[in-house]
């Protein structure tokens, strides 16, 4: 199939005078030129219409808009059969230009990995990436041809439910991350019939909604905006990402959605973008209960108008726009702008060769869409293992004895369905592997594990109800109906029976997940009680954590045995957590996002502005920046993450002490693996600038490397430190360097450092 327009009419008789002086579809400008000039003004509206399979209208419905070409894409149909006669619709319109089907593929498709909080905690560039290939290889075979990721927003407030789907705190981490997602998703070609296209989101700055409440205002200094929070959008779009979702939240009293400075001004002309802008959910109507559009016509003319190209789930752009451009409210051109982006996606992602390229033909569709043979199990056993990140270990309590009998206690040991996590695709509940069932597999013919529930995640019925009146296909919360007194007794007595215990604790997925934003952070009552029940027992309590943020732990940290955080660690979960907790691996996992002590300290992370008064420890605190009732400082920091291995780090040697602005620096450390066992770690590298014209962060995250060495190992690593790491924003928002002293921190965490100091000199 040359051409679309060949095709059609071959194959769906199009009139031949549309085809008449098509110009060679391989000449992209002039072909979309060509389309755009024959197209008419409903035509074009009908390309920025992004429309929910059934959530909007029904499917038949939407067949016949197809046909009348007033349907640009859809987004949650994911089976070939259903999308395939939506693209033969599409066909059929005056013109035949296909759909695209989009869907939010975040953390795995058919195969679900870990959510993105346990992505970022292996530190794993080239298996995040991995991930992201299998997602788009599984997702493309469905007959997909976008997903609205990856989500790179930065979280500095773990109350933020959708602190879940990002990577974390760090902009370093966070835009290595999102550049590596972009090339897994679209690879080297987004046309690639394995491959799907990027859409970057949710831009901008919604990870700072106020207060952690989501859908919230952000109210941000231009500097800040540019230094920490910006950098991973701009990553993703560097790296080639094909579009870009705009956020719910409002940047500095204008909704994102209407902003023209964030859409045209930065988006488009500071950073070249020149794919597609996508609304989301709504967000064209939630203008008016913004506050910054009296009716759905200037709601739909100041969205144009900032540079949203498509509408998703939206009815204004279809009702407004053709009488906006008619009456001049709108230029012909900026909707032909927005248009020639729809049309240049569609070109990007092979559609107009051939409209079928990921759909491909009826009689080759999978027999059954949730076969085992198409899951990528062991991928994502080897991803979640690595995600795994090991936050106490008294004693050597782990790993444990594979011929111990364990009791396997708590509501999240037998869930299929939170091993899962928030926006986990199409994968299916009865394929996750829980704890349980991996524990049991690990101990078989060994062992004895013994189980109880022990609590329900919560007992306050309201939040049951709200975890359950979220978009489930199912009720996710079912309580058990005994009375908490007996659940506690019944894990009380089996625990007696045990050598250990695990705990599994932590939170609902429902409660990591868009609009489940909390006020709390420790574990619900139910649970500490049952901890504190297991407690009493004597026995040696280890908790194994499954929540999308992170926790206060306060009581945990100080009466746990051990502590494992496993996020919720996709559809291979039970199997990666067992591994590490009988020593089959050895946790390599580190924190992308620092534990607060209490809610009381948020926001806590690590690359906060210096003070004029900074608290420092074994200091009377007295006129100094602290909170008095507790110590200063996160419970767990940035980077953190123990081993079964003791991994040493030498001090930094440097190759010079100064440096001019086109020179580099050499830093050199040795590691080594002191410890019984072979196992990883991440060495990290950190910057601190002494003096600047604005204040700097006390450390900022520049360049780490993951290591693995064998038992007794020792290698020799190094670094390389140019004037671009040290570059920051000015007052005046130039990307600058600026003469002076910097020290450098090596550590495997961003609060353990060892330093040295070099200079960088004036340019000439």
């Amino acid at each position: 199939m040359k051409c679309l327009r060949q095709f059609a009419l071959a194959a769906l008789f199009v009139s031949p005078a549309l085809l008449a002086a098509a110009p060679s579809i391989d000449d992209r400008s002039a072909f979309i030129a060509d389309l755009l000039g024959r197209m008419t003004l409903e035509e074009k509206v009908g390309q920025l219409r992004l429309i929910s399979i059934g959530g909007d209208m029904p499917r038949e419905r939407i067949v016949e808009e197809m046909a009348a070409g007033r349907i640009g894409a859809t987004f949650n149909s994911v089976v070939r059969p259903d999308n395939r006669p939506m693209q033969e619709a599409a066909l059929r319109s005056r013109l035949g230009i296909p759909v695209f089907f989009a869907y939010d593929i975040i953390h795995g498709h058919r195969t679900t990995f870990p959510i993105g909080l346990g992505l970022a905690s292996s530190w794993d560039i080239e298996a995040i990436e991995n991930s992201a290939r299998i997602a788009a290889l599984e997702a493309s075979a469905d007959g997909l041809d976008m997903t609205f990721a990856p989500t790179v927003d930065i979280s500095r407030d773990p109350r933020w439910g959708r602190t879940s789907e990002g990577f974390g705190e760090d902009p370093y981490l966070v835009s290595r991350i999102a550049a590596a997602m972009v090339r897994g998703f679209q690879g080297k070609d987004p046309s690639d019939p394995q491959r799907i296209m990027a859409s970057v989101k949710h831009f901008a700055l919604y990870g700072a909604v106020e207060g952690g409440r989501d859908y919230n205002v952000v109210d941000m200094s231009p500097l800040r905006m540019y230094q920490d929070y910006l950098p991973p959008y701009r990553a993703a779009i560097d790296a080639g990402a094909g579009g870009v979702m705009v956020a719910l939240n409002a940047v500095n009293g204008v909704p994102a959605s209407a902003n023209k400075w964030l859409l045209d001004d930065l988006l488009r002309r500071q950073w070249g973008f020149k794919g597609v802008v996508l609304s989301d959910h709504g967000a064209i109507t939630e203008l008016l209960r913004h506050g910054v559009a009296a009716d759905g016509r200037e709601a739909a003319r100041l969205a144009i108008s900032a540079g949203v190209g498509m509408s998703m789930a939206d009815t204004l752009y279809d009702q407004e726009l053709p009488a906006l451009v008619r009456s001049g409210a709108v230029a012909q051109s900026v909707l032909d702008e927005a248009v020639t982006h729809v049309l240049n996606t569609k070109y990007d992602l092979g559609l107009f060769h051939d409209p079928f390229r990921r759909i491909g033909r009826a009689e080759d569709d999978p027999a059954d869409v949730n076969a085992e043979s198409r899951l990528h199990r062991a991928d994502a056993r080897a991803m979640a293992r690595d995600s795994l990140v090991l936050l106490e270990n008294r004693g050597d309590t782990l790993p444990l004895r594979k011929n111990a009998t364990v009791a396997l206690i708590g509501p999240l040991a037998d869930s299929q369905v939170d091993m899962l996590g928030s926006w986990s695709a199409v994968g299916v509940a009865e394929q996750a592997v829980t704890l349980r069932q991996g524990m049991e597999a690990a101990l078989a013919g060994q062992g004895k594990l013994l189980h109880a529930v022990g609590a329900n995640v919560t007992d306050d019925a309201r939040v049951i109800d709200y975890l359950n009146q979220l978009n489930w296909d199912r009720p996710e919360v079912v309580p058990d109906k005994r009375t908490p007194q007996a659940m506690l007794d019944e894990a009380v007595a089996l625990a007696a029976q045990a050598d250990v215990i695990v705990a599994a604790v932590g939170e609902a997925r429902g409660m990591s997940h868009e609009s489940s934003s909390r006020t709390r952070l420790d574990l619900p009552d139910s649970q500490q009680a049952l901890l504190r029940a297991l407690k009493a027992t004597g026995k040696p309590l280890v908790l194994v954590l499954m929540n999308g943020r992170p926790l206060a732990l306060g009581w945990e940290k100080d009466n746990a045995d051990a502590i494992l955080e496993t996020w919720y660690s996709g559809i291979e979960g039970g199997h990666a957590i067992a591994d590490v907790l009988f020593g089959e691996h050895n946790p390599s996992g580190k924190l992308p996002i620092s534990f607060p002590r209490s809610v009381g300290q948020i926001p806590t992370y690590y690359n906060h502005l210096r003070l004029g008064r900074p608290y420092t420890p074994g200091t009377p605190g007295n006129y100094t920046s602290q909170y008095f009732e507790e110590a200063t400082g996160p419970l767990y920091p940035f980077g953190y993450g123990l081993s079964y291995s003791d991994f040493q780090l030498s001090a930094p040697k440097l190759s010079a002490e100064r440096m001019h602005p086109d020179q580099r620096i050499r830093v050199s450390v040795t590691l080594k693996n002191a410890g019984p066992r072979p196992g990883a770690t991440v060495v990290q590298l950190y910057l601190h600038d002494e003096a600047a014209s604005v204040i700097r962060p006390e450390k900022e995250l520049k360049a780490f490397r993951r290591v693995k060495l064998e038992a007794g190992e020792a290698r020799e690593l190094s670094f390389e430190i140019d004037e671009s790491m040290l570059r920051f924003f000015d007052a005046s928002l130039q990307h600058v360097s600026e003469p002076g002293a910097f020290r450098v921190q090596l550590g495997l965490d961003s609060q353990a450092v060892q330093e040295a100091r070099f200079e960088l000199l004036p340019r000439p």
